[in-house]
């Protein structure tokens, strides 16, 4: 069931700090920064893709999943961005990238690297990744799309990028490349 959504108004500006976390105030002044446009808009805490269905309505996107993996010996990190609709597949990703079969991320790692916290895993958590810990990984159905959805790092706002933008302005500057995966649908 959809959670409510307290504020479908869409800004385009730096929210006011008051009552926000640091970790999402960075996030807007690093897109600032680079120039990177964003739709910005606050609601209810939404943990899951599920819940953040009228969320990408408003914003007029396909939500992204975002999902914080390792091997099994927790020595390698990832971060899937992957359309919201599929369903992820452990092993049909393994096998592509060439690992020991992924599991979640115990979530000291996702605060560690990340500085996020379970329900708020973002490709905007990768500014904090100093040491290149997590590889980011997107299925080509998220590149494919001229804007995408994402959390600032809490799950109280979401914001609507161009792909674009973060591909060749906020993942350069992060010093964080990617690898294009393909996760089949329900049909393939």
């Amino acid at each position: 069931m959809n959670k409510r959504i307290y504020d479908a108004v869409l800004y385009e500006d730096i929210p006011h700090k008051e009552g926000r976390l640091p970790r999402e105030m960075a996030v807007y002044g690093l897109l600032k920064e680079l120039s990177i446009p964003f739709k910005r808009m606050d609601h209810e805490p939404m943990a899951t893709i599920e819940a953040c269905q009228g969320v990408d309505e408003i914003l007029g996107i396909h939500m992204c999943k975002n999902l914080f993996l390792c091997n099994s010996q927790k020595t390698v990190f990832y971060l899937l961005m992957m359309p919201g609709e599929k369903k992820f597949k452990t092993k049909e990703l393994s096998k592509q990238i060439g690992s020991a079969r992924l599991s979640f991320a115990p979530e000291e790692f996702m605060e560690e690297y990340l500085h996020i916290s379970p329900g708020a895993v973002s490709v905007m958590g990768l500014m904090n990744d100093k040491d290149n810990r997590v590889n980011l990984l997107i299925d080509e159905e998220v590149l494919g799309e001229e804007f995408l959805g994402c959390h600032p790092c809490v799950n109280t706002a979401s914001l609507k990028l161009k792909t674009r933008d973060v591909l060749e302005k906020f993942l350069p500057f992060v010093k964080h490349e990617y690898r294009t995966v393909h996760l089949k649908g329900e049909e393939g």
